[in-house]
């Protein structure tokens, strides 16, 4: 395996430091977990020759960042959301990378307009409805979570989960905030219980009966139905793709930055091309039931069987400016008590 790893939770960052400059190497931190990156990452190396090293962590990486300065040895960062992403924009942590490849592979809403960061995967916020208990077509909008006849009948995990702020910071854009604050407070008023758990949590507890929707990533719910163990309760959901008919679905990504002290800049760049390439976007969407960011490329697997997807072409970084708004409106709504 050529990937190396450098570790693999966040209290073990500092006790082992990747290299800096090496001739035909890549260093890089990632909010992604090492299996998905392996065979992405091996196939870059069978192109080019560029040996990789992942260090890998769960939080912190930001922070890692900002203390090692200009004589950090990483050459971009990979995250799984957009939240994470711009948390080292505005920490003035990456670099912008102008590349006719990444500009031609990315759409403009999945990239930052100063090419601080570039989309590689996208998955839906879906709505998962009970088989047995939601008819079909009867919610069909992220609006109708807030309507009274689902009360006491949603789950969702915390309203602060950077997947759901993104999804409240991309309704923020659509309605504005007081408009939003309404909408969030009905959504609470709706829940069957806490927020608690994880986004396949919530599919569980439509399983066992204790509540008849939920929002989750469309990957998790892909992945669930690879697992032998827990496909049989994944099936007992129907998935909704919200606003499909109007504005459209919305979408999170996976991404990749450049570090602004990127040792190994040139290298870093061609590993980010090869990133949004048919090739890897193939590699990496299959990888965790994912869409590729890359347009010219078609979903395939679990993906491809849930047929189109209209994604919200809302950029990403207008989902990401909202962030501060969005995670205010959790708190005066106290939508997590």
């Amino acid at each position: 395996m050529r990937m190396k790893l450098a570790a693999t939770a966040a209290m073990a960052l500092a006790a082992m430091p990747l290299s800096a400059s090496a001739d035909g190497e890549v260093n890089i931190y990632s909010y992604r977990q090492a299996y998905l990156l392996e065979p992405l990452l091996n196939a870059f190396t069978e192109e080019t020759g560029i040996e990789t090293n992942v260090v890998f962590a769960k939080q912190g990486l930001a922070e890692r960042l900002e203390r090692e300065g200009r004589n950090s040895p990483a050459d971009v960062v990979m995250t799984v959301d957009i939240s994470r992403i711009n948390e080292l924009v505005e920490r003035d942590l990456v670099a912008g990378v102008e590349s006719d490849t990444l500009s031609h592979n990315i759409p403009e809403n999945l990239r930052h307009p100063e090419g601080k960061w570039y989309a590689l995967t996208t998955r839906g916020r879906l709505i998962f409805a009970s088989k047995d208990r939601v008819k079909e077509g009867e919610i069909t909008t992220y609006e109708e979570l807030a309507d009274k006849k689902w009360e006491d009948r949603i789950c969702t995990r915390s309203g602060k989960h950077p997947y759901n702020i993104a999804l409240i910071s991309s309704m923020i854009a659509h309605h504005g905030e007081a408009e939003t604050e309404k909408w969030l407070k009905g959504v609470k008023n709706n829940l069957a219980r806490k927020p608690q758990g994880g986004d396949r949590d919530q599919i569980k507890a439509i399983a066992e009966g204790e509540c008849d929707i939920s929002i989750g990533n469309s990957y998790y719910y892909g992945n669930m139905l690879k697992d032998e163990n827990q496909r049989p309760i994944a099936e007992q959901v129907n998935l909704v793709f919200p606003n499909a008919e109007d504005r459209g679905t919305h979408v999170n990504i996976s991404g990749i930055s450049l570090t602004k002290s990127a040792p190994n800049k040139d290298n870093a760049i061609k590993l980010m091309e090869f990133l949004s390439s048919p090739e890897a976007q193939r590699i990496y969407a299959e990888a965790n039931t994912e869409y590729p960011a890359n347009p010219e490329v078609e979903p395939t697997g679990i993906v491809a069987e849930w047929g189109d997807i209209n994604p919200d072409d809302l950029s990403l970084q207008e989902i990401a400016e909202n962030r501060n708004a969005a995670v205010k409106l959790v708190d005066r709504v106290d939508y997590d008590s």
